[in-house]
């Protein structure tokens, strides 16, 4: 049946008649049709993960929902890794080339947030309900459409729900994906992440850290004159905010957090922050992170210089991510398959960059994208996120197409 699926998708040239070619093949219309008539139960199970709370870290409640549904799709193997990725396969005739396709199991909210969500017509409100609860209802759905047409596919296909991809999860999941569970086994990688219809081609890399500046503590006057590891902060804050960056590769530095101390008439012992670098080039990305460390010494030294103390500060630069930056050519066969079965769901795409799964094949030299799973969001990563249902099918759509493609030889 697949022996000419989409069989032009890496190219623009001849496109119109593989269309019609891809018409041809009732089982794909069947399984393309069933992705359009459920689309409604679809949401309604993007509805019901989203109220399963997952934070980075504990995402085991709501991997038990998808390895659920994975196994009533019908298909084979559905298991947990190690790391706790849901696992499931769609053999084809040939177990070459195999495809992954993944979504993330975890968001960025604590365990308690209340995650109820409130539709509103076609718009749902929920922490969580498009990044990606949205691209793991994608997921579940082409599977489900796959085993409905019994649609025989050239090669393979693994569905993968992955832990740990948010925040300070730092792809652990995907790691343990591609280098352990499936290693050396990876010929193409689609993330089907939040909403939207973009393709993300372009890995955005960051490294994480977690700085601390220590001293003695004391009495706020009895011990005055101690250099203060909460100043040293300040300091360093103060100083990284003037560091300049290149705006091409787009560069970027923030402080995401800052804490410390004990009482507000205590000379603090310790006071800390959390620093996120990212850029596009990993030569940017590089060069930033020595400037970083260089301000954070510089920091500590200004502070005990100010009080020339026996008592002195020092710090501590732990890192606590680090995501490989990388790029999928918009030239490349995967890109262009996904430009293809964009047209051919009724999207209009742009290619963006990002940080997702697929930031890791793509630094493996894996031909990788993450792509919308439709719908329109706003508010990521807030309380008060949102997703507008209307025409959502077309990331449904656009997402078993290219699937299906890319498991062409």
């Amino acid at each position: 049946v697949c022996s000419s699926l989409l069989a032009g998708a890496a190219t623009l040239a001849g496109e119109s008649q593989n269309m019609r070619e891809r018409d041809e093949h009732p089982r794909l219309r069947a399984a393309l049709d069933f992705v359009h008539e459920t689309e409604p139960a679809t949401v309604t199970q993007q509805v019901r993960l989203c109220e399963v709370p997952a934070p980075t870290f504990g995402e085991r409640a709501r991997a038990e929902v998808v390895r659920e549904l994975l196994a009533a799709a019908g298909l084979k193997n559905v298991r947990r890794d190690r790391e706790g990725n849901v696992l499931g396969e769609w053999p084809g005739r040939s177990p070459r080339p195999h495809v992954v396709l993944a979504a993330h199991l975890d968001t960025v909210f604590p365990e308690d947030t209340r995650v109820t969500v409130r539709r509103e017509g076609s718009i749902l409100r929920g922490p969580g309900i498009g990044d990606n609860c949205r691209g793991l209802a994608v997921l579940t759905a082409v599977a489900r459409a796959l085993s409905k047409a019994r649609l025989e596919t050239h090669g393979s296909i693994t569905f993968a729900a992955t832990v740990a991809e948010e925040g300070l999860g730092d792809l652990r999941g995907v790691r343990a994906l591609m280098t352990t569970t499936l290693k050396s086994r990876v010929d193409r990688f689609v993330a089907v992440d939040g909403s939207g219809t973009s393709i993300t081609n372009i890995g955005v890399g960051s490294r994480r850290y977690r700085v601390t500046f220590r001293g003695s503590g004391g009495h706020s006057y009895n011990n005055f004159g101690r250099p203060n590891p909460a100043q040293a902060l300040g300091r360093a804050m103060a100083l990284i905010s003037d560091i300049r960056v290149p705006s091409n590769p787009k560069t970027t530095f923030s402080v995401g957090r800052i804490g410390g101390g004990t009482s507000i008439n205590a000379i603090p012992a310790e006071a800390w922050m959390e620093l996120d670098l990212r850029s596009i080039d990993p030569k940017a990305l590089e060069a930033l992170d020595r400037s970083i460390q260089s301000v954070l010494q510089r920091a500590a030294d200004q502070e005990n210089a100010r009080w020339n103390s026996q008592d002195l500060v020092r710090v501590i630069s732990n890192p606590v991510g680090n995501r490989p930056a990388g790029r999928s050519d918009e030239r490349s066969m995967i890109v262009q398959a996904a430009l293809a079965a964009s047209r051919q769901a009724g999207i209009t795409a742009s290619l963006i960059e990002g940080s997702t799964d697929a930031n890791l094949p793509m630094q493996m030299n894996i031909p990788a994208i993450a792509i919308g799973a439709g719908g329109r969001g706003s508010g990521v990563h807030s309380l008060d996120e949102t997703f507008d249902s209307r025409n959502s099918v077309r990331g449904t759509d656009r997402a078993l197409r290219l699937a299906v493609a890319l498991t062409q030889p």
